[in-house]
């Protein structure tokens, strides 16, 4: 069980370790005031890292890095990770890249690993955790694949899908217990750390 750090402890600047627009857009559900600070972090995997070990490393990563910055604030920081068969694939950056992915991921089950962490360098807090989503793809054809792509064009997310826009269409079955985590930060999650640091969403 987390153990909320004492009341005179308390920061209740929140910040969010990331300029994903797909994370900034999750946490405003919480209707909380937020910063956002860009993480100065190497996201490059370790040698033989596995892909969950990689999303939680870089998601505590992430939120140290603002921490240490602003030690007074609560920092959220978050990373995904697409692993199919033991292997990362992370954002594609580009056509080519994303169009080689979703033709691996074609007809095959792949789990989407997303890590939360959250930091506040003051009071030494410091919690993580992980959600994890089982997928299915369909089996799709190269034409499915490079008209979604040019229609949604995900090239900024792992695996080169977004379920919550047309990326839907490429799937059979999405299997979580954290409804948010696939889009980018599992929020059922987030408000159990949050609330351990601190941060109630239902108590102002």
């Amino acid at each position: 069980m987390l153990t909320p750090p004492p009341p005179s402890a308390l920061p209740r600047r929140l910040i969010l370790g990331s300029t994903s627009r797909y994370r900034r857009e999750l946490l405003e559900r919480l209707r909380l005031p937020f910063d956002i600070v860009a993480p100065d972090v190497d996201e490059a995997p370790l040698a033989g890292e596995a892909p969950a070990a990689l999303a939680i490393r870089l998601a505590m990563a992430k939120a140290q890095a603002v921490a240490r910055l602003h030690p007074q604030a609560v920092v959220v920081g978050s990373d995904q990770v697409c692993d199919i068969d033991g292997q990362a694939l992370g954002k594609p950056g580009n056509h080519a890249r994303a169009t080689a992915q979703l033709q691996r991921l074609r007809g095959r089950r792949a789990v989407f690993h997303t890590a939360v962490a959250v930091v506040c360098a003051d009071s030494g807090f410091r919690a993580e955790d992980l959600a994890q989503v089982q997928v299915r793809f369909r089996e799709l054809g190269d034409d499915e694949i490079d008209t979604y792509l040019r229609l949604d064009q995900p090239y900024d997310c792992a695996g080169s899908g977004r379920c919550e826009a047309l990326g839907i269409a490429l799937l059979d079955a999405i299997d979580s217990d954290d409804p948010t985590a696939l889009v980018g930060l599992p929020l059922i999650r987030t408000t159990r750390l949050l609330r351990a640091a601190g941060i109630d969403p239902l108590r102002r």
